[in-house]
């Protein structure tokens, strides 16, 4: 953590679950994020996919996971550079909502990602989820196409590059 970037970012482990299963039953987030299973110790070890709790100073208010597109065959993304990584997250703490923090949060994220190397950021909020959109925008992503069905729900593509 620093002046310029307040937001620390600590791997999900098991004694996260709960956490993340209170944030996955609130209102805010089921409108966007279905509740569905908990994470387990299989999800948390999957080398494609890195989730994380967010905190500011020392206060742990969101999820947010990144991912290779290229880990499974029909995902959507998977037709971007080798290197390019998917993100999602939500705000779990209700009163951190509409105060900056997604915009701080991810953006942080995204430079960790492109000086990792990805070329590619991809995202895919829901089509009317306006508030999502417009951050991302703000960010520096780009619809990459119409809305679409996937396996994950209807989204819209979404891309950010170095």
């Amino acid at each position: 953590m620093n002046a310029a970037n307040p937001y620390s970012f600590k791997k999900v482990t098991l004694d996260d679950l709960a956490l993340l299963k209170a944030w996955r039953s609130a209102p805010h987030v089921l409108e966007w994020w279905d509740a569905g299973e908990g994470y387990n110790e299989a999800d948390l070890a999957d080398p494609q996919v890195a989730r994380w709790i967010v905190s500011i100073a020392e206060h742990p208010f969101a999820f947010m996971q990144d991912y290779t597109v290229h880990g499974w065959d029909t995902h959507h993304f998977s037709d971007l550079p080798k290197g390019s990584r998917g993100i999602d997250q939500f705000i779990g703490d209700p009163d951190m909502i509409g105060v900056g923090h997604g915009q701080g949060f991810i953006s942080a994220r995204m430079q960790m990602l492109f000086d990792a190397g990805a070329p590619v950021i991809a995202t895919d909020p829901h089509p009317d989820n306006k508030r999502a959109i417009a951050v991302y925008k703000k960010l520096g992503f780009e619809a990459a196409g119409p809305p679409q069905e996937t396996r994950w729900g209807l989204i819209l593509p979404m891309l950010a590059k170095t």
